[in-house]
């Protein structure tokens, strides 16, 4: 794999190139980590919107702290309270309600494959907004990404037990939308916003969101202690989740939207390998030809130098 460095942002030394791969594998290791732990948090029964209450609060609390350091401003108008109602919704609401549901059904492993495919969801909807041209190996590349979801769902000795491919579609709602947020902030940007305080709003909605639909549908946690397994899980993959997302903002602005993108491939290898350590989850050479192929695929599909300066542009 190469890596790709925006020679207008940063200066391309040894030690500077070095340090910022060091970055970026360890966010993507710290990312694919949330896969086994969410994967943890649902093990005990938890349901979905609890679970979403939880998490975005710990985000609140982690980004809101990161924001006070830096001394960032929160203050916020309606383009942002706009971008954050929807970010919230598209961007947590919906893809981590269906990943909580899914991923008690399905192996944890497969989930960090299949979020590899965001990116080329995300290419034919760039397409559509007209961001992005086509080129026939980033077709290449989303033939790949089918290819890949049809090798786990259509073999029987792909998945644990048979039924399990059922809840594929669902798995694969969380990466669409995914898709849909990634393209909705390089179409229409941020409403004024920071990456920071984008998400710490975003975070704030989406929990007062939540929080009423826990409520209502049965599905509150209480939080006071004694704390077991999936609530240390919960805790410690929310906590990521929010420290990694800084760090990739960070990591983007450093060494451009290009080097930051190749995150995608250590989350994936990372999200396997966490389920293995902490799972003790065994896929099948089916599971293993799928995730290969949606390597390739990602690869293919990443965005073009020319591409990426473009959207940042607009």
């Amino acid at each position: 794999m190469g890596f790709q460095f925006e020679s207008d942002t940063i200066e391309t030394t040894l030690p500077v190139r070095l340090r910022l791969i060091g970055v970026l594998i360890l966010l993507g290791v710290g990312w694919g980590s949330t896969q086994a732990l969410g994967k943890m948090a649902v093990s005990s029964g938890y349901q979905h919107f609890g679970l979403i209450f939880w998490q975005a609060t710990i985000g609140v609390v982690v980004l809101g702290a990161l924001n006070l350091v830096r001394r960032g401003d929160f203050t916020l108008r309606r383009a942002g309270l706009r971008f954050a109602l929807i970010i919230a919704c598209i961007g947590t609401l919906i893809p981590n309600s269906t990943f909580y549901i899914s991923v008690a059904h399905l192996p944890s492993g497969v989930m960090s494959i299949l979020i590899s495919t965001i990116p080329m969801l995300s290419l034919p909807m760039a397409l559509a907004l007209g961001m992005d041209r086509l080129h026939p190996l980033r077709l290449l590349g989303l033939l790949c990404g089918f290819i890949g979801v049809a090798l786990i769902a259509i073999p029987q000795t792909s998945l644990p037990t048979p039924e399990m491919a059922a809840w594929l579609p669902l798995a694969m709602v969380g990466p669409v939308f995914y898709a849909l947020e990634g393209n909705y902030v390089a179409k229409w940007g941020m409403g004024g916003l920071d990456a920071v305080q984008a998400m710490f709003w975003a975070s704030l909605l989406a929990a007062l969101l939540a929080l009423p639909l826990a409520l209502g549908m049965g599905q509150w946690i209480d939080p006071r202690p004694p704390y077991g397994q999936p609530e240390l899980a919960l805790l410690a993959s929310s906590a990521i989740h929010a420290l990694m997302y800084a760090a990739y903002v960070w990591l983007a602005a450093k060494a451009g939207a290009v080097f930051a993108t190749q995150t995608s491939y250590v989350v994936t290898l990372s999200g396997v390998l966490w389920a293995m350590l902490l799972l003790d989850e065994q896929f099948s050479a089916w599971v293993w030809a799928a995730m290969a192929v949606m390597l390739v695929g990602l690869f293919l599909v990443q965005p073009h130098q020319r591409s990426v300066e473009t959207v940042t542009a607009s």
